[in-house]
């Protein structure tokens, strides 16, 4: 069977966006890419983080910006394409997370948080589809989490939005596929960054930033349509979706509701 996506094996010279760039995930994916060979445009909002991801790369671009300022899109897409030429892949992976059960969500948190994870995507795909569809080339990666597959304690916002990302990812593949767009969905588990240092539980299977930008890599060379891992921990979590909610009520409250 043909993988669903085209694979990437060669990355000398290609032209990457990375939005979430600046610590965890985004940084170390930045790196491993920047060392293939990539010409990795480096996007959040803190630019002396970026500059320091950057440093010892001279085809990195630094191209610092709120995601949530929508016309910034523009301005930082047309300064992207002006230094590189265009982007073959964007990779979304700036998030927002606060683990909090569902009676301390604040509307406003959880709006900030919606518009970061979710909204901040919308405005991305709109920034970079219409070059890719005019070309009918081009890549779009998504880093959503294991924590969309099933309702889980202390990701009461962050859960759901990520749930939503991975029914944008495979809407989009569809979609997309077919005008000759490839569409990755990057699923981690448990990732040691920044976000996941106010966990204040175990956290099982718990990985390197560089692991993972590892495994990300490994899936893009393999052309997977899902990049998930570890998969000791994700398929764990793929069998408890399936399983009839009866059950699942169960395992979840007695493995992972606080007591």
């Amino acid at each position: 069977m043909r993988p669903l996506n085209r694979t990437i094996t060669a990355w000398a010279g290609r032209r990457v966006w990375l939005v979430g760039a600046s610590s965890g995930i985004g940084a170390a994916l930045a790196q491993e890419l920047l060392l293939a060979g990539a010409r990795v445009a480096l996007s959040a909002r803190r630019a002396e983080l970026l500059q320091g991801v950057a440093a010892g790369h001279p085809q990195a671009i630094v191209a610092p910006f709120d995601i949530l300022d929508q016309d910034a899109w523009a301005e930082r897409y047309q300064y992207i394409c002006e230094q590189a030429g265009g982007v073959d892949l964007i990779v979304f992976c700036a998030a927002a997370y606060h683990p909090e059960r569902s009676w301390d969500v604040s509307p406003d948190g959880a709006a900030h948080t919606l518009a970061v994870n979710l909204g901040s995507v919308y405005t991305g795909l709109a920034t970079v589809l219409p070059a890719m569809l005019a070309r009918g080339s081009g890549g779009i990666a998504i880093v959503a989490s294991v924590a969309g597959y099933v309702g889980l304690p202390n990701a009461s916002v962050y859960g759901p939005s990520k749930a939503a990302l991975i029914n944008l990812a495979e809407l989009l593949y569809t979609d997309l596929r077919p005008r000759g767009l490839d569409v990755y969905l990057i699923n981690p588990g448990f990732v040691q960054t920044p976000l996941t240092a106010q966990n204040q539980f175990a956290m099982p299977a718990l990985q390197t930033p560089q692991a993972a930008a590892k495994a990300i890599r490994r899936g893009f060379a393999a052309g997977l349509f899902e990049i998930h891992f570890p998969k000791r921990f994700t398929l764990m979590l793929k069998l408890l979706r399936w399983l009839p909610y009866r059950w699942r009520f169960a395992l979840i409250t007695h493995f992972l509701v606080p007591q």
